[in-house]
């Protein structure tokens, strides 16, 4: 392997996302960034907040990991629990490699969906938007076998399928129109198609026991486990490693696709990575959602707070509109940025440390550990809901502080 690739590789891990983060707030904290002053006094009332919001959604402070499978929860039921105890899997691997089928899929439909797209939920004719409209519309998409090849389960996801679907079966699914736009609906599209030809084209990972699907990760997964335990960190190394090549137009280096990651000019190494700043929110979003299914499969998973915390709007909104993160130039609030840009660059790699800075203020003000309290249940209590909250009230269409032009596939 080359010195280029051993490099490229080196951003392929948590462990990247959280140093180059670090290394953004370092520079923030010495005033010596382009776009954003930090102002660390105000994170002491921020972790309030989240304090606060997490009290009022989980009084007992029992959190739940921050996962997809929470979106697939409404007024209390459990819908997938729900439909998956309807299909009677046979055994654990089979019910795991059905969760593994949906997470993959609905984690990728999850980016920004606008702030005017609904999805009326055909049970109840409520209306839901965001990620919990995008999390139910595939649910019910998945649900129906609209992504399964057998018409005699209806679960899981098909390698075929996936590479042949259409925006118009997108369309239908996500019940969209002129009058109900959701962002990105192209790019949603190629994504999964991409990933059907990835899963396709790597029989040896994604079809050990079945024939290929996303769900056949947990075989993969599975097989590495050593004394029934995996860490959190590998589980999103292999996302990156097998599932990288799918995401469209994005950076390389000696040919290896570097996903979420990104350029800024702050970033400054001795190595080929140097200008680089690695974030893989879907993907950590995606590791985070497939820990509930390994547990659930008799599997231990280790070193949760090796992952980072997911550089996206509402937790990046939190630090903004929570008067941590301030702009150099106000006027830039008001200006759409490209999601390559700068700005969204160092904004998100700047939420990725002060999650971590946050959860070491949460953990001494509730007198919890990072075993009670991991980063998982901060985000969930927490700091996704508080940057919502905050942006409620600041915004009248609770839109996030940046407006990023994104084809739906990061945020």
């Amino acid at each position: 392997m080359s010195s280029k690739s051993a490099a490229a590789f080196s951003l392929l891990t948590a462990q990247a996302v959280r140093e180059r983060a670090a290394r953004m707030l370092q520079l923030g904290e010495a005033d010596a960034l382009p776009h954003f002053r930090i102002v660390p006094s105000r994170l002491d009332a921020v972790a309030d907040l989240v304090i606060a919001v997490t009290r009022k959604n989980y009084p007992t402070l029992a959190v739940p990991f921050h996962s997809r499978w929470r979106h697939f929860c409404v007024d209390g039921e459990d819908r997938y629990a729900a439909i998956e105890k309807r299909a009677g899997a046979p055994d654990a691997a089979a019910r795991a490699r059905a969760a593994f089928d949906l997470a993959i899929v609905s984690v990728l439909l999850d980016a920004g969906a606008g702030p005017q797209w609904r999805y009326r939920d055909p049970a109840t004719g409520k209306l839901f938007g965001r990620s919990e409209g995008l999390a139910l519309a595939s649910l019910d998409m998945f649900a129906r076998g609209a992504f399964s090849a057998s018409c005699g389960d209806p679960l899981r996801a098909d390698a075929a399928v996936l590479a042949g679907l259409g925006e118009a079966a997108l369309r239908q699914g996500f019940q969209v129109s002129d009058g109900n736009p959701l962002l990105g609906l192209e790019g949603r599209a190629a994504l999964l198609r991409a990933l059907g030809q990835r899963v396709a084209a790597l029989p040896d990972v994604f079809g050990r026991a079945d024939a290929p699907r996303p769900g056949g990760l947990f075989d993969h997964l599975a097989a590495s486990a050593e004394a029934g335990a995996i860490p959190a960190p590998q589980v999103l190394r292999e996302i990156l490693l097998k599932l990288g090549p799918i995401w469209p137009s994005r950076l390389t280096l000696d040919g290896v696709p570097l996903g979420d990651c990104w350029k800024h000019p702050s970033i400054v190494t001795a190595d080929a990575t140097s200008g680089l700043v690695p974030l893989h929110k879907l993907s950590q979003w995606l590791a985070y959602s497939l820990i509930e299914p390994l547990q659930q499969a008799g599997f231990a998973v280790t070193d949760l707070d090796g992952l980072t915390g997911l550089a996206e709007y509402r937790n990046g909104g939190l630090f903004i509109d929570g008067g941590v993160l301030e702009f150099r130039d106000p006027a830039a609030a008001e200006r759409a940025h490209d999601v390559g840009s700068a700005l969204v660059v160092e904004w998100r790699a700047l939420t990725v440390a002060l999650l971590d800075r946050l959860a070491l203020v949460m953990r001494a003000k509730l007198k919890l550990d990072a075993a009670a309290l991991p980063l998982a249940k901060v985000l969930e209590g927490g700091s996704w809901a508080a940057g919502r909250a905050l942006a409620r009230e600041r915004r009248a269409d609770a839109s996030p502080p940046i407006k990023v032009l994104s084809d739906g596939t990061v945020f």
